[in-house]
């Protein structure tokens, strides 16, 4: 059975997919996003992402499970056209992108937000980013996610501001995503990144996904808000500088 047998592959991969599961089902998207960065050290990005596909899925459905009342619908019906907006743009444009270029724009704006959320934090009479600000985002956050899997550092920039509970953005996202990683699965197939031997692997990683749910879920329903959205930056931070780190490397 073809599959990736280097073993230096599997120490990145196996803490990448768990700690993917933690953050889809505990903390959104904020340390996810580091994910594909952590498996690039050992093969192309595109890659990585296709082998991620299969595990996505199954993290998405464990995460609607476990969060399946906590969900902002009304939220949910805003973000859905322009994250899949941004699917389609990604699918248009994914052969024509440079993998760096799309890591260097994600890092810097993560980075950007998170600078302006630390030293300008809003007051508590602030209001959220307007719909038009949100739309966009969440555009970036379907195409970014197309790429690299890395849809959560757009999206986060206008949900954040909204200081939903942490069960209530954790379970929005967790349906947010799903839809976003289901549409997916015909452009990576046409694309041709869908073969057998990224399956294959994948199949071999799917065990380690139910286990960061889990831990994820767990941590979701006994965390504070404060410390719930410190962690959120400190992934955020984290992600903004691997990416840019592999954007300049």
């Amino acid at each position: 059975m073809p599959l990736i047998t280097d073993p230096v592959f599997y120490l990145v991969a196996i803490p990448a997919v768990l700690l993917l599961g933690i953050s889809k089902s505990g903390f959104g998207a904020g340390f996810g996003s580091l994910a594909v960065p952590m498996m690039a050290l050992a093969v192309t990005v595109p890659q990585a992402a296709a082998i991620l596909m299969p595990v996505l899925l199954v993290m998405d459905l464990l995460g609607m499970a476990a969060f399946r009342n906590n969900v902002d619908r009304r939220l949910l019906k805003f973000l859905l056209p322009f994250g899949l907006l941004g699917i389609v743009i990604g699918t248009l444009l994914f052969k024509m992108l440079d993998a760096r270029v799309v890591a260097g724009i994600v890092g810097a704006f993560t980075l950007v937000f998170l600078a302006q959320r630390l030293l300008f934090p809003p007051r508590p009479d602030s209001v959220p980013p307007p719909r038009w600000v949100g739309a966009l985002l969440t555009a970036a956050s379907g195409f970014t996610s197309f790429v690299a899997h890395a849809g959560g550092p757009p999206i986060n920039a206008y949900i954040i501001p909204m200081r939903l509970s942490p069960l209530l953005f954790t379970g929005t996202m967790a349906f947010f995503f799903f839809f976003i990683n289901i549409a997916k699965w015909v452009p990576y197939a046409w694309l041709g990144l869908l073969d057998l031997r990224n399956m294959t692997t994948s199949l071999v990683l799917l065990p380690f996904a139910p286990i960061g749910v889990w831990v994820g879920v767990r941590i979701a329903h006994r965390i504070k808000p404060k410390l719930f959205y410190r962690l959120i930056y400190a992934g955020m931070l984290l992600t903004g500088i691997k990416l840019l780190w592999d954007a300049w490397g």
